[in-house]
Formats: structure tokens, sequence, C-alpha cells
């Protein structure tokens, strides 16, 4: 039972299936409830997808016996801090370790970019993400940025 995580392009038939189910967890935690396929749009899975890709980003996706199964992106914001970005695991794949790797593989990613900081944000309501974080050194931090669905933001140095 392995995880094997390595970069991708984010538009392979495995990077949008994960970013897909991405958005419908967390937009379907925040609504209470299951999306619809016709509620999530492609442009919304699609924002800023252009700076998860080498030089100014990275892909992360991971596969757990051979199927995607988590995945998560770095963006950096300036010469010394990288933002982390749709960590995700699927459901039917948590509890197997996976989320740690995956943390520790987009904290490798930042520094091989010449990061020397990474932040991130999410909402209160997220639970797990946030207690990830926690176990992985994050602590809390001003906002570094703003948006609807932003609540809590998190550094740590590397």
């Amino acid at each position: 039972m392995t995880w094997i995580f390595s970069p991708e392009r984010v538009d392979t038939p495995d990077a949008t299936a994960l970013r897909r189910d991405y958005f419908g967890d967390v937009a379907g935690r925040y609504y209470g409830r299951v999306l619809s396929e016709d509620e999530y749009d492609d442009e919304m899975i699609a924002e800023g997808l252009e700076l998860l890709a080498p030089p100014a980003g990275e892909f992360l996706v991971g596969r757990y016996e051979g199927e995607a199964a988590a995945c998560g992106g770095l963006v950096l914001l300036d010469a010394e801090r990288a933002e982390l970005t749709r960590v995700f695991v699927r459901h039917a794949f948590r509890g197997r370790g996976g989320a740690d790797l995956l943390v520790d593989g987009l904290e490798q990613a930042a520094r091989a970019l010449g990061a020397r900081r990474t932040v991130l944000n999410t909402r209160l309501d997220l639970v797990e993400a946030r207690a990830l974080y926690a176990r992985h050194g994050y602590r809390e931090i001003p906002a570094y940025c703003s948006g609807p669905y932003m609540e809590v933001w998190y550094g740590k140095e590397l």
C-alpha cells in the first residue's frame, strides 16, 4: 500500500478530475449539501491554473496503488513566499497517510522554487484541513489576501 506523488500538468484527465472533486467537496460543505454538476463550472475550476506550473508554481497528483487520489498546488507569491492551494485527498483515500505526504511534497516543491515560507488560507469549517496544517507546524498569521471564502490564514517558515 503505497503513495506516489509527482508533479503533473493541471489539465491532465486525473488532475482535472481531482480539481473537480476538490471544488465539489469544499463548495458542498459551504452550502451544506452535495452540489450538482451544473452548480460549479469549468471557469471556477480553471481559476488561476496558469500559476500552478513552473516557474510560478507546481501541481502535485498523488496516486494510491496507481489510482489518482490526492492533489495540491503551490503558487509563488513573491521571491520568498509560496502559497499552498487546492490541497485535497479524496474521501475514499483518507486515513491512509496521504495528506501528510502531500503537504511534505508541497513544502519540498516550495523549497525547490526558492521559497523560504509557505502560506495558505482556508475556512473555519474545514476542520480536517486546519488540523493537518497545525500538525505540520502551520500557525495563524495576519491575512495576506482577501476573498469571500477566506476566514483564517496560516504560515510556516521552511
